[in-house]
């Protein structure tokens, strides 16, 4: 004690615990005592063998009101266990709590030194260092606040609901958060629960249904928190709620899951069985609603131009469901039949299945549908609604214009079609070889299109039969132009206009479609690479040509036709000349003789992306040819444009329109299709037609032109074969190989003397084939078979997530855990060997309702005869887990009971160390024992495949260390039981409520023994074993206790705030953003205007990080 002559300010007193022998045992208490007495602003200076025990407060208590201390520091243990206890004795003793300060000197002294001398001088030193610093704090009072009553609780296991309904039962407001689509956690995977083998579903489900329905709790399942702000007694928390595309009103019938085509492992039983993309985990789910899952929109979807949702009717087909397949077709495309045939299929260029082996032929797929449909009772049609009453003309009967008339008469418009042709199709019709396209197949699919009510008037051309002011005139309300790209352009070469026989190639396919005589001579030369191009020269082999051959400029790499149209062609005989280029048509008495070329090389890329064709000098030569068809490319007939100065044109004389309304600058008129785009494919401009339709009625009706329903194609990121269809899916370099079905064609020698249809299509059988190749990506394939069956009408294809913000005033985390991966585990023969479980496989292989409905069978369906269970598997091992997983002994036990209850099988159990803590759980090891259960203490070095007379085994090796032997243990089964782990999300969850991990991973407590359920962050709570490994009554028990706490603080209706927080001083603050980066407390904010940091106060703990990283050295 130092009675010293106070002459400083400051009246400080020292106190010195020894803490038992925790800190005397290595520190020495009364040196330490003795140093700080020569301290001058210390009054007083104390050791006591317990300072935290009622007589060592009272020293303190009387040595402030005797001495008049005005600052007080305590030596002893950690500052988490009784810096409030300190704080209380100042402040009972008259003295601002805020005026002690404490050392930890048994963590930083006691513990970490062996060495006496050197722990007894630093002791002085951080003391010493105390007693200076406790001079510059400050009286300060903590703020009150009222505390919200509400409660959040993220996880819906065993310990979120136990603390739920205990919360809720006191009639405070919960909202329970669970990211999967039911809550129950773990526990509802379990058949039995130990040592007592009651029913685990017993148990659990009935407090499931009690979350349900009680009225305090809003249960939020399939929901993820994204967002936290506030501070105890006042947080404001954003939380996503996924989509279930799947209403309310479900009935959980189950219909919908017996309908649907796909099926993927099933993960809520270890994947040992499969389920549907619409699905509910188990009987006792609960919300009792199914779920679909969606995990990403499959590519042939996003690039298809139509939105085209192809990987439904694939999937139906491939269970031969090909007239549910057929309606689903029709329900997206109008003009199914072209597109099964004609369509460039930019759905099978980005197909995943290409990462495997060979795309899917999705075309020919559709196709074989369609055409199944027909031959089976005709296309089933929808039945537009009632009549609007407002008029639309569409100009031009192409595909454009043909969808679009099909999309508005679904709408209830009853739209009119005017043709310049004397035939409808425009150039499906005109510009589309028959052999590719029948004309009687083309004019069932305008026929059905005219039964929603469609008009199409031919022989009625704009800008000669009529104008656009004569269409609003007759009160149509809105035009949409879609009169395609029918103007076949010119080389303007020499002699290209002087002679018979130089055709252009769009109005040589017109006259052939439309037949009219098109002679040709025996050698055709056709000029261009384009599908115009390999059409016109597949043409003109029907109409008799002997020879022909196409001259392109560039190489077989930069050839824009179809491979397979040019494949088609060369089988039939076509010639392909490539790097060749015409300069000029000869002729002679005014017939063509042939044509003068030059060969070409290719330089740098042009506009296109194609390299350059360049002359090669002194390469020009003369070809004979009595036949010259020109199809280099085409463009719009824009001639009606002429003088409407409202219609805006492009240097490449297209309708100029707004890109995504397809409006013109004439209020009321549309245009889309070939004559905005130029030439392009069929496919195109029917998404076009469809986007016109959209905006039409969204423009009659009087509505904003924007938020679009109709799809466009999407850019998609690159895939690799490391990557994946869907989660539940092997990488595709993994996927086993299917070859890609081939359609039959026709023989190339008899179809090139006529217009029969090339390609034959598939059979029923072939068509289920190559169906089976799909992968279906993204899980859900959007067939929408469930929505067919659903009689609740509960299924919503559209929804979508909703971001949703609560108010709470307490936080508890309670997350669980997930089992450890054992693959890595080479040596236990996981994920090589098909007997080889891990413990949660097995809880559903014996659960009554898991796949096998609780039959202990191997994967060829026959009991096993004998088991070996392997405790300790990633735990206890310095290598993957340090940490014993607490549970495994007891439920390995439980396991070998329930297989002696249903087999003959012998079980052995191979444990390092058995570790029956609980409550009746030695007991229940006891009684295993007497079921003739072989217990060997050892760690297993291996297990391997054992073979023999055909019977194949297991083969566990291991050290015996009670018998002191090596030995080796033939076994049909074996049962992993693998460590308990934090879960995956477990980083994310701490960042987003600031809380600290332990070094295992799991969330850290405030302090083990004194408080195990709080947090460093105020009113964030843990339960369950996101903490820590536990049993399900330890689970529970912590849940009760987070409760108690939560409850405790809403009784007291408000709360103090700690006023202990950082500042900082702007006039330093150079913005550097340290302090941002190290706060664990995520408590400092950047000021972007300002260019300096500030702190949260709500959320700042005073811990001194910031300060000690600052680098203002102030």
């Amino acid at each position: 004690m130092n009675n010293n002559q106070h002459q400083h300010g400051e009246k400080i007193g020292v106190y010195v615990c020894h803490c038992g022998t925790n800190i005397a045992g290595t520190v020495d208490v009364v040196q330490v005592v003795e140093a700080l007495s020569s301290e001058p602003t210390v009054v007083v200076s104390r050791e006591y063998k317990f300072m935290c025990s009622e007589p060592g407060q009272e020293m303190i208590i009387k040595d402030i009101q005797d001495y008049h201390l005005d600052r007080v520091v305590v030596a002893s243990c950690s500052p988490l266990m009784h810096e409030p206890t300190f704080r209380r004795a100042c402040q009972k003793a008259g003295l601002n709590p805020y005026l002690f300060h404490m050392v930890n000197i048994r963590e930083q002294c006691s513990w970490v030194h062996k060495d006496r001398e050197k722990a007894t001088q630093k002791a002085i030193a951080l003391v010493r260092a105390a007693v200076r610093r406790v001079v510059f704090q400050e009286p300060l009072e903590k703020v009150k606040v009222p505390i919200n009553p509400s409660t959040l609780i993220v996880g819906g296991g065993i310990a979120g609901i136990q603390a739920a309904l205990e919360i809720a039962d006191s009639g405070n407001k919960v909202y329970l958060v669970e990211k999967e689509s039911t809550i129950g956690g773990k526990m509802a995977k379990f058949d039995k629960t130990f040592p007592t083998l009651d029913c685990a579903a017993c148990i659990l489900t009935p407090k499931m249904v009690s979350v349900a329905q009680h009225p305090n709790i809003d249960l939020l399942a399939f929901s993820e928190v994204e967002e936290v702000e506030g501070s105890m007694g006042n947080f404001t928390v954003r939380i996503r709620k996924k989509a279930r595309y799947v209403k309310d009103n479900c009935t959980s019938c189950g219909n919908c899951s017996q309908a649907c085509p796909v099926k993927v492992p099933n993960p809520f039983e270890e994947n040992l069985s499969l389920r549907s993309a619409i699905f509910k985990s188990f009987p006792q789910a609960i919300p009792n609603t199914y779920v679909i899952d969606k995990e990403n929109r499959p590519p042939c979807r996003e690039t298809c131009p139509i939105g085209q949702e192809a990987a439904g009717y694939i999937a139906l087909a491939a269970q031969g469901r090909f007239e549910e397949a057929a309606r689903l077709i029709r329900e997206q495309n109008p003009l199914p039949i072209v597109c099964g045939r004609v369509c460039y299929h930019p759905c099978e260029s980005e197909c995943n299945r290409a990462l495997v082996d060979e795309p899917l032929a999705i075309k020919n797929l559709k196709r074989f549908i369609i055409d199944w449909e027909l031959a089976h009772g005709g296309p089933h049609l929808p039945q537009p609604p009632e009549q609007k009453k407002e008029k639309v003309a569409i100009i031009g009967s192409g595909p454009a214009g043909l969808v679009c008339a099909h999309d508005l008469a679904l709408q209830g418009y009853r739209p009119t079609i005017f043709e310049k042709l004397p035939v409808a199709g425009g150039m499906l019709a005109v510009g589309i070889p028959e052999y590719r396209l029948p004309k009687n197949l083309l004019q069932q699919e305008i026929e059905g299109i005219k039964k929603l009510g469609v008009t199409i008037q031919t022989n009625m051309a704009l800008g000669q039969d009529f104008n656009l002011e004569d269409l609003f005139q007759q009160e149509f309300k809105a035009v949409f132009i879609a009169t395609g790209a029918h103007r076949s352009l010119k080389m303007n070469i020499p002699g290209e206009d002087s002679f018979q026989g130089v055709y252009h190639g769009v109005d040589f396919l017109r006259a052939v479609n439309l037949k009219q005589p098109q002679p040709v001579g025996e050698k055709v030369a056709v000029i261009g690479g384009g599908n115009t191009a390999i059409d016109a020269a597949r043409t003109a082999l029907r109409l008799g040509a002997q020879e022909v051959t196409i001259l392109y400029r560039r190489t077989r790499k930069e050839m824009p036709a179809e491979e397979a149209e040019i494949i088609a062609a060369e089988k039939e005989g076509v010639k392909i000349e490539y790097l060749t280029a015409p300069t000029e048509v000869l002729g002679e008495k005014g017939q063509v003789t042939g044509l003068k070329c030059i060969r070409m090389e290719l330089g740098e890329p042009d506009s296109s992306g194609r390299r350059r064709p360049l002359p090669i000098e002194g390469s020009d030569h003369n070809r004979q040819f009595d036949t010259v068809i020109i199809a280099v490319s085409q463009s719009p007939e824009i001639d009606f444009a002429q003088g409407q100065k409202a219609l805006k044109l492009s240097k490449w004389q297209t309708i100029v329109v707004n890109p995504e309304t397809l409006e013109t600058d004439w209020p009321g008129v549309f245009a889309g299709g070939d004559v905005v785009t130029g030439p392009d494919a069929v496919i195109t401009a029917m998404s076009d037609g469809r986007r016109a339709a959209e905006a039409i009625d969204k423009y009659l009706q009087g509505e904003p032109l924007e938020n679009f329903r109709s799809h466009r194609s999407k850019k998609l990121a690159p895939r690799t074969k490391e990557d994946r269809p869907h989660r539940f899916a092997p990488p595709f370099k993994d996927t086993p190989k299917a070859p890609r079905i081939r359609m039959k064609e026709l023989d190339p020698q008899e179809r090139r003397t006529n217009f029969a249809e090339v390609e034959l299509g598939f059979t029923e059988d072939e068509a289920i084939q190559e169906a089976s190749r799909c992968l279906n990506c993204g899980i859900c394939v959007e067939c929408h078979a469930c929505e067919r069956v659903c009689e609740a009408q509960a299924i919503d294809h559209r929804m979508r997530d909703e971001i949703i913000e609560v108010k709470v005033g307490q936080i508890l985390i309670a997350t669980g855990y997930q089992t450890m991966d054992t693959r890595p585990l080479v040596p236990y023969g996981y994920g090589r060997f098909p007997e080889v479980y891990s413990s949660l496989e097995f809880e559903r292989l014996v659960n009554s309702a898991g796949p096998t409905g609780g039959r202990i069978v191997m994967k060829n369906g026959q009991e096993p005869k004998s088991i070996a269970i392997l405790h300790c598997v990633g735990s206890r091992d310095i290598n993957h887990h340090p940490y014993c997983s607490r549970v495994c002994c007891m439920y390995a036990l439980k396991f070998a009971h329930l297989i002696k209850d249903r087999t003959k099988a012998e079980v052995y159990q191979f444990y390092i160390d058995m570790r029956s803590f609980g409550k009746g759980y030695e007991e229940f090891y006891s009684r295993i024992l007497e079921e003739d259960v072989k217990v060997i203490r050892g760690k297993v070095a291996e297990v391997t495949s054992l073979s023999f007379n055909g019977h194949h085994q297991l083969l566990v090796r291991c050290e015996d260390t009670l018998a002191k032997k090596y030995r080796e243990i033939p076994v049909d089964m074996v049962i992993l039981c693998n460590a308990i782990e934090p879960q995956e999300d477990a980083e994310k969850i701490q960042r987003l409520f600031s809380i600290s991990r332990s070094p295992d991973g799991f969330f850290l407590e405030k302090h083990p023994k004194l408080d195990p359920t709080s947090t460093a962050t105020d009113g964030v709570y843990l339960a369950g074993c996101c903490q820590a490994p536990k049993d399900i009554p330890d689970t529970v028990a912590q849940a009760s206790s987070a409760a108690a706490r939560i409850l405790a603080n809403i009784a007291r209706g408000e709360i103090e705030i700690e006023p202990i927080q950082a500042e900082i001083n702007p006039d330093l603050c150079a913005g550097c953003r340290l302090c941002v980066s190290l706060c664990p407390y995520g408590a400092i904010n950047y000021l972007e205007d300002k260019g300096i940091s500030q702190i949260n106060e709500a959320l700042c703990k005073g811990c001194g990080t910031c300060v000690s990283a600052c680098p203002s050295g102030v």
